[in-house]
């Protein structure tokens, strides 16, 4: 009975540790695949773009040597000797020294051969439009996410609309690839709620290359005898009240009775007076504005406009050019 006893204690000891080691050896596994393929953004930081600088050293000789970028094709020019054309685009340093090697074999003997990157500056760089503090282009040259670049800017200002969206041009990345010849352009669509909730799809990695617009909301106009005219963001369902409170309120000289609202859709432009004293004792609902409304209140000693105000949008025309360069190290 003893003897019995120890077998099974012994038996279950060894296919405990069978599967200990098969666990092992499984993560082992994973562990390899994960440093061969690497993260997603530390593979694409590694990987060849348009515009790195290239170094090939033929260890032992500086007759083969050569230094230089792709052509628009995504080739190494100036291999001379190169019986093929060697292909670069997002392929990895190794993989191009050992097809280099491959080929060079033909003239010499066992030839090695070393590629390194070695400037990435020249990569397309990422910008970041729309209703940031600080519109800016990054040199993107580690992993960053949609939350950390918008932190980089200084944040959104009060004209986000709520949402943003990345366009990605499918030749500037290698994620876009995988193995497609003729990657697509895409343009994803995020909302700023999501992204603050901690929802880690509204969070994506940016590239290189990537233009990020936080969508400015459509604009209001508010004018006349309030304290602040100004421009209102109609970011969602903005009423006549909202409105003029966002704008500072009425000023002393203002006629309540008298705000008018000009509006102009597909149908032309519309006009609307409406009396503030009866939105305020709900008799009339409180007129639900539009994007582009004219809000004019009225003040006392002006007769009233018989035409529409001509509003200045001064929109902000920038040299995306001109814009700096902030480095992602």
């Amino acid at each position: 009975m003893k003897s019995e006893s120890f077998f099974r204690a012994a038996s279950t000891i060894l296919a405990q540790t069978t599967l200990i080691f098969t666990i092992l050896a499984v993560s082992g596994s994973c562990s390899f695949l994960r440093a061969q393929t690497g993260d997603t953004q530390i593979s694409e930081n590694n990987l060849i773009h348009y515009g790195d600088l290239i170094d090939v050293d033929f260890v032992g000789s500086v007759e083969y040597d050569w230094r230089g970028s792709l052509n628009p094709e995504g080739f190494l020019d100036g291999l001379e000797l190169a019986t093929e054309p060697i292909f670069g685009l997002c392929k990895t340093e190794d993989a191009i020294a050992a097809e280099i090697a491959k080929q060079y074999s033909r003239l010499l003997r066992d030839p090695k051969v070393v590629v390194k990157i070695i400037d990435r500056s020249g990569r397309a760089v990422t910008l970041l439009l729309g209703a940031v503090k600080n519109q800016q282009r990054f040199s993107v040259k580690r992993e960053v996410h949609l939350r950390e670049l918008l932190a980089l800017s200084g944040g959104i200002t009060d004209a986000a609309s709520g949402e943003v969206t990345i366009f990605r041009p499918g030749n500037l990345n290698c994620q876009q690839k995988d193995g497609v010849d003729d990657p697509k352009s895409v343009t994803m669509h995020l909302t700023l709620a999501k992204l603050l909730s901690g929802d880690p799809e509204a969070n994506p990695v940016i590239l290189s290359g990537d233009i990020v617009t936080v969508v400015e909301a459509s604009p209001v106009y508010v004018i006349g005898a309030v304290n602040n005219p100004r421009t209102v963001s109609s970011k969602e369902e903005l009423t006549l009240s909202h409105a003029i409170a966002a704008a500072g309120g009425l000023t002393k000289e203002a006629v309540e009775s008298d705000v008018t609202v000009y509006r102009r859709d597909d149908k032309g432009p519309k006009t609307f007076t409406v009396d503030l004293n009866r939105i305020q004792s709900k008799q009339q609902d409180d007129l639900v504005l539009k994007p582009f409304d004219i809000v004019n209140v009225g003040q006392k000693g002006r007769a009233k406009p018989k035409f529409p105000p001509m509003i200045d949008p001064a929109t902000e025309k920038r040299n995306l050019y001109k814009l700096p360069i902030r480095p992602i190290e």
